[in-house]
């Protein structure tokens, strides 16, 4: 079967065309700054491998041109649409409502529609994904994984906000998580390298979109991301943990709205806002180039997870190994260095040759005498999906 994953982030689109059940990847790549200057897709096969530079104005634009690419009579790998027996879509917020991997149909996405302010960088980009693909593939099988059902397994004292319980009861506010499919893959991944299940985990997603999550054998017992997909860690575009009073005094001082105040948190905040620049290439460029705006935004990036890194050892009772995942954590070993600096008390010592190391794989980058295992791992949401996808269409 024939399984193409449509992984639709906010400011990029991962896809792979995977063979199942072996797993075989047919054709994989990446659309990337979509909606920034500089746009590009990049595309291997068997067949070959190829890149554009092109802008795309939108996620709509950038779905076509995958399905071009895929086949395309030199470098693709199938003559025809018929030939995507599945289509599986990444969907970021499933709310109360999706805790498992479902079939799409019109209440579907609906659903998903009714969740946009919840998600709102990513869950319009999951639908624009969802209904680019039943006009691109019409006679295959639309699946949607959804990221937050991942994070079923954490406790109540950890899910719930100390808000009155009928919000909880009533309207379902409470912490989802997210990037589920990610920290799914990477913690069983460094189960098996580590060849033991009895974990105390830290797995730290790092891309445009950033979350951070605590497991204890396999199992999340908190993660950053919490209600919608914009708390916790310092992203792109996203502000991260703000003090709410920020909130008030933004509408009641300062007059902007609510749909201002919204705006202004997730799409232009983060790294954008402190630089001018949401992709990392940019900034860590900028700041080995001596800019001071830039540097302390990697400085205040970096603390920010470190003070994680320090609450989940807390939760966890201590730490086995931290693993960093995601474009920016498996490619940035200046981000990787500034986490790790200064976390002696931990254990957690980096060996700054071997972090600028670039490998495939999985690899270790702790000092020698480090008591924590760091290691980068490469996350594969897009085969996690795949497997999902796959047990579901063939049960």
């Amino acid at each position: 079967m024939n399984i193409l994953v449509i992984n639709s982030g906010s400011s990029s689109i991962k896809f792979q065309l995977i063979e199942m059940p072996i797993a075989r990847v047919l054709a994989s790549g990446m659309v990337e700054r979509i909606g920034i200057e500089g746009g590009s897709i990049q595309y291997k096969s068997e067949r070959g491998t190829l890149k554009l530079e092109e802008d795309f104005e939108d996620h709509n634009a950038g779905l076509k041109k995958i399905a071009t690419v895929l086949m395309n009579p030199h470098s693709g790998v199938i003559d025809s649409a018929d030939e995507v027996e599945a289509v599986g879509h990444r969907v970021v917020h499933g709310g109360q409502k999706f805790t498992e991997t479902i079939r799409v149909n019109e209440e579907v996405k609906s659903n998903i529609k009714r969740l946009f302010s919840l998600a709102p960088l990513h869950n319009p980009a999951n639908l624009t994904g969802i209904e680019v693909a039943e006009e691109l593939f019409p006679n295959a099988e639309q699946v949607c994984v959804f990221d937050t059902a991942f994070f079923s397994s954490i406790p109540q004292k950890a899910y719930q906000y100390a808000i009155p319980q009928k919000f909880l009861d009533q309207d379902h506010i409470r912490l989802y998580g997210f990037h589920g499919t990610s920290h799914k893959y990477v913690s069983a991944k460094a189960q098996e390298y580590l060849e033991t299940e009895n974990l105390k985990l830290i797995t730290i997603h790092l891309g445009n979109g950033c979350s951070i999550t605590a497991l204890k054998n396999g199992k999340p017992i908190d993660t950053s991301l919490g209600f919608g997909p914009a708390n916790g860690l310092i992203m792109g575009t996203r502000a991260g943990d703000i003090d709410q009073s920020v909130v008030f005094y933004l509408q009641e001082k300062l007059g902007y709205t609510v749909e201002e105040v919204n705006t202004l948190l997730n799409k232009e905040s983060g790294m954008l806002g402190l630089t001018g620049h949401s992709d990392l290439r940019d900034i860590e460029a900028k700041a080995e180039a001596g800019d001071p705006v830039c540097k302390l935004a990697l400085e205040m990036n970096a603390y920010r997870i470190r003070k994680y890194i320090g609450a989940y050892a807390a939760a966890l009772n201590g730490v086995d190994a931290i693993v960093f995942t995601a474009g920016i954590g498996e490619n940035s070993s200046t981000i990787r260095e500034l986490v790790c600096e200064d976390m002696d008390f931990l254990g957690i010592r980096i060996d700054r040759d071997e972090n600028l190391q670039r490998k495939k794989g999985i690899r270790e980058i702790q000092s020698p005498d480090a008591a924590v295992k760091i290691l980068v791992i490469p996350t594969n949401e897009e085969l996690e999906i795949a497997n999902q996808v796959y047990n579901l269409v063939e049960d």
